[in-house]
Parts: C-alpha cells; structure tokens; sequence
C-alpha cells in the first residue's frame, strides 16, 4: 500500500472514529417517564378510563411533573398538556406547527384515510364531503326515518315499564339511527352483526395493541376487516343502483357521498376513503351521541320544570298545528 492511499485510509479512520465518539447535545424533552417499551402508561390510563377517575389520574400527572410531560399511550410517544395555554396553542396553531397524528393503532382500525389522520387540502376535501351530508336541506329528508326509530325504540323499551336502564339503550338507539342513516339498514340480523363488530372495533381503540389471537386489538382487527369487506359491497351496491336511478343520493351516507363525487368533483372522495370515514363517523358518534342523550334524559327525570316546560312547548305546537 502506498503512501497515498496509507494516508486516505487513515483519514477515514479518524473521521469515523470521531463520528462514533461525538457527543451530541441533549434533546430538550418534557420530564416524566416512557414507563415500559410498548406499555408505558397505557394501563393505568385505561384504568382510570374504567374506573371513571380519568380526572383525578390527569391531575396527579399535572402535580407530578407539571403542565407539560412526557409519556407513552397505546405504543406511542406522547405529550401531555394541561392548561388554558396549551389548549389556545393546540386549537389556533397553525397546522405546519402541529399537525393531527393519530396512534398507528387507531389507523389499522379506522383506516389510513379517515378524516382525523388526514392534513391540509386532503383534510378539507373529505371536511367538506362529510360535511355536505349534513347540510339542512339534507337533514330534512332523514327527519322521517329519526322520527320512526325513536317512536318504535320508545314503544318496544320504554313502554309499560317502570325502570329502565338508559344508558345501554341510548346506545341501542343511537346505533339504530346510524344504521339508518349512514347505510339504509333497517332493523333485523344485519343490525345485529353490525353493532356486534363496532363494539369489538370500540373495545380495540382502548386496548394495549398488541396483535395476539387473544388480545381486544386482534378482535378490533378483525372486526375491523368484516366491517370493511361490508361496507365495499354496499357502496357497489350503491353505485349499481345509482347508475340505473333506482337509488336516490338522500338514502343514506354512502348514497350521499357517490353522488356528491359525480356533481362536485372538488370534494369527490374514493372508495377508501368513504370506507375509513364511514367507520370514523360510526365509532365518533356512537359513544358521544349515546352518552349527551343519557344526560338530557336524566336532566328531564330530575329537573321537573324542564320537563313541563318541554311538555308544553309540544302541546303548544300541537295546538297551533290543529289550529
């Protein structure tokens, strides 16, 4: 070996040498813990979810380490914030500062396009799809269909009993509008498989995911793939149906967002992506619309003047109505 090349050798010797023993300075993270690779502080949380004292685990975490720490959810990095200003920072940052992520877990059950893992033009495209299902003029069609839910949910639950458990049966109700309204479904075994697989795919979004035979997410998986493969055949149903106009853009969810894709082409959507909003508009209002009924229901057992007042605001309305 020559000189020449004696001497380039060595250079490469160093400069890797300093490569591997260069300090780089220390990231400036949050305090708290990562807790255990994958776990981290998934189980507590979920316990605290369980147990309904989600409030008080947050505020030991705040008393802890502060309004801004550190820790790992569902197998994912996470930051805690907790205050006024954190919460003006997150609701009026702009969306190149902090961006919407989702825990990869919740992708695999929702799916990658879904409207709350989506960002900038991609997220107001499929913002203003859904969005056009909701429209007023829209809205009055399905007034109908909500009316009969109710009034056959109230006279097969409710009538001639003298306890009721609200709770479930607000659920009950609120997946039998969602049938309904985002599939054209009426009542019978459909419906039954239906809420079946969203509650398998519920219970996974709040597990450890962790892809064993066993495990809630393996469960949400799957249930996640039978919904899918469901929902692919309605919308060539749909489509089918459309084509040969027997089929109204107003029945339903799907029907809706094909046709909104054929008359504004801007905020026309694929099939994935109608997949994995479907869904997300599934489990999104499930819990939430389920729950604020049980609420109302319960200010009307307990608030006798808002019951009355209700009372007769609709017999006002009959009475004009016949007048």
């Amino acid at each position: 070996m020559d000189l020449t090349n004696c001497f380039i050798f060595f250079l490469l010797l160093t400069s890797l040498y300093f490569a591997l023993t260069r300090k780089t300075p220390p990231k400036k993270h949050p305090p708290g813990s990562m807790g255990f690779p994958l776990i981290g502080q998934t189980l507590s949380f979920l316990h605290a979810m369980r147990t309904n004292s989600i409030e008080q685990w947050l505020l030991q975490r705040t008393s802890k380490y502060g309004p801004v720490s550190k820790l790992s959810l569902f197998g994912t990095p996470t930051v805690f914030v907790h205050g006024q200003s954190a919460n003006k920072f997150i609701f009026t940052c702009d969306g190149n500062v902090l961006g919407n992520h989702q825990p990869p877990s919740f992708k695999r059950i929702c799916g990658e396009r879904n409207m709350t893992a989506l960002i900038g033009d991609d997220h107001k495209r499929v913002r203003g799809a859904l969005a056009s299902f909701l429209k007023p003029e829209m809205l009055k069609q399905y007034v109908g269909k909500m009316d009969e839910e109710v009034r056959n949910h109230v006279e097969m639950h409710w009538h001639g009993n003298q306890k009721v458990m609200v709770m479930p049966l607000m659920k009950t109700l609120t997946f039998n509008m969602m049938s309904s309204l985002i599939f054209g479904i009426g009542k019978g075994e459909t419906r039954n498989n239906l809420i079946e697989l969203l509650q398998h795919m519920m219970n996974g979004l709040m597990s450890l995911p962790i892809n064993l035979p066993f495990t809630r997410f393996n469960r949400s998986l799957k249930a996640s793939a039978q919904l899918r493969a469901f929902i692919k055949n309605l919308i060539s149903e749909r489509k089918a149906a459309l084509e040969q106009r027997v089929a109204d853009t107003r029945k339903d969810l799907i029907a809706c967002l094909l046709g909104i894709g054929k008359t504004e082409p801007s905020i026309r959507m694929s099939d994935e992506e109608i997949v994995d909003n479907v869904i997300s508009v599934m489990i999104a209002g499930y819990d939430t619309s389920s729950v604020l009924i049980t609420f109302l229901v319960r200010l009307l057992g307990m608030d006798r003047s808002v019951y009355d007042k209700i009372v007769q605001g609709d017999l006002g309305r009959k009475h004009d109505t016949h007048g």
